[in-house]
Formats: structure tokens, C-alpha cells, sequence
């Protein structure tokens, strides 16, 4: 089986402002975030993120303004891919993945696109692909990373409910699993056993399934330290509900646990 020529990805647009220029790529999927992706790209620019690696957009169908072709060139975009279809963010790393993979990069990092996350550090994650990791998970928990401003109910989920499952299905401890801050190997997002493009993943499903499936297929993993910062005196930027979302947050660790995924 050949895992892309059989892909379920959802129906997209592509904007490519320009060609492929590096062996890696950065992946951000957001729907109207606003200044804040914006504010993420200046300092990725500050930081020459995109002189290192190209960033890739995957907009789940943003009405704000911020996905401009001006504005996304200004801020250092290489090219930028919209949803036209259903799903959120599994849909969304689908599309990214499947245009990346097609592009030919060797490895592709994720970040969340609300200014939380550290992107300057995105050259540590290329570094450890370079070292012959397959996954890299970024941790605001380990030694040298940051965690800033977390809401309490966020850090007991993680480091009580989320972390410990992963680490349990994945027969390794990981720390922060919940962080989208992480990078993949072509070789584990093409192995046939892995799969991604499936269209089971639709929301946070993707997440769960990567976190564990590397390690219990052998492939090489590991955690680096990174920041994550939530604004002081602002809404907690996030898409997932209170109730209604960390619910199906649960069960989607359920699933994972007993292997539905697979």
C-alpha cells in the first residue's frame, strides 16, 4: 500500500508564495487567530525560523484578515494551504502533512498558531531530526523548559490525566503530551503501520495517536525543553470547551489506550 497515493485528505487550496527551499518544514494549523499568529511570525522572522525551515500555514477557513497573501508573505509564510471540507485540527495536520510529504521534506515540526509556544526553539526540533529522531516532543516540564502563567486546571489534566495515559500506552514517560510543539520524522509518518491519513482523525485525535505509535513501533523518541506562556490578565487562548471538550479529550485517550487508532 502506498500510504499517500491512497491518502484521505480533506479538500484544500494551496497558496504557495514560494518554491521548497529547506529539508524541513513548520506546520501551524489555525482558524482565526488573528494577532496572535501574527505576533508567532514576527518572531519566528526576529529569530530567522524561516530562513531555516519553510513555514506552512494550514488554515482551517479564517475570516479575520489574517491570512492575507500580503500580510503571509510579510511575515515570512511559504506557503499557505486552506481547508474547504469538514474536520478541525486533525484535518488540518492531514492537509499540512500530505502537501508536505508530496514536497519532499525530511522531517516537519508542529506548532500551535496562538503565540503560546516558543517558536524560536523550532531549531532544536530540526536538530534532532537531524540526529535520527523519528519523534520529538517539546515539554514545558522537563529541566530548561518553562511553564508560564498555566491555568491550574490545565496543568492538573496534563501532568494527572493526559501525561500519565500517553506514557502508559506509549510504554515511555513523555511530560507535556498535550503540547503540539513537536516534530516527526518522514520515515514514521510514511511507515505503513503509522498511517495518519485516515479520516478517523478529525479533532485531537491525530495528537494522541502520534504521541504513542513511535515508541511502540520501535522508532527512535525523546523530549526537549521548551516554553509555553498563557497571557496574564487574557482569555485562555484555546479551542478546546471546559466540559464539552475535555471530555471528548478523555475518550479519545480511551481510544487510543485500546488501540482504536491503530
Amino acid at each position: 500500500m502506498n500510504t499517500l497515493k491512497n491518502a484521505c485528505v480533506p479538500k484544500y487550496e494551496v497558496y504557495e508564495y514560494k518554491k521548497k527551499t529547506s529539508d524541513y518544514c513548520l506546520v501551524i494549523p489555525i482558524i482565526n487567530e488573528g494577532q496572535r499568529i501574527l505576533s508567532e511570525l514576527d518572531k519566528a522572522v526576529q529569530a530567522n525560523v524561516h530562513a531555516q525551515c519553510d513555514i506552512i500555514i494550514c488554515d482551517g477557513g479564517s475570516s479575520d484578515g489574517s491570512t492575507d497573501k500580503e500580510i503571509m508573505i510579510s511575515h515570512g509564510v511559504n506557503t499557505l494551504l486552506v481547508k474547504r471540507d469538514v474536520g478541525k485540527q486533525g484535518a488540518q495536520l492531514r492537509m499540512g502533512f500530505y502537501w508536505a510529504l508530496k514536497r519532499g521534506y525530511k522531517g516537519i515540526i508542529t506548532i500551535d498558531g496562538n503565540n503560546k509556544d516558543s517558536i524560536e526553539d523550532v531549531p532544536s526540533f530540526i536538530k534532532k531530526l537531524q540526529e535520527g529522531y523519528d519523534f520529538v516532543q517539546g515539554s514545558r516540564f522537563i529541566k530548561g523548559g518553562k511553564a508560564i502563567n498555566t491555568p491550574l486546571s490545565r496543568y492538573i489534566a496534563v501532568r494527572c490525566i493526559h501525561a500519565p495515559m500517553i506514557s502508559l500506552t506509549a510504554k515511555k514517560k513523555f511530560t507535556d503530551t498535550t503540547n503540539n510543539f513537536r516534530a516527526y520524522s518522514t520515515a514514521y509518518l510514511l511507515d505503513e503501520r503509522v498511517n495518519p491519513f485516515r479520516e478517523i482523525f478529525m479533532t485531537y485525535e491525530l495528537l494522541a495517536y502520534l504521541s504513542v505509535r513511535a515508541d511502540q513501533l520501535g522508532y527512535k523518541t525523546c523530549e526537549i525543553p521548551v516554553s509555553r506562556i498563557y497571557p496574564e490578565h487574557e482569555k485562555t487562548p484555546t479551542k478546546i470547551s471546559p466540559l464539552k471538550g475535555n471530555f471528548e479529550l478523555i475518550k479519545i485517550l480511551v481510544n487510543n489506550a485500546l488501540g482504536k487508532y491503530s
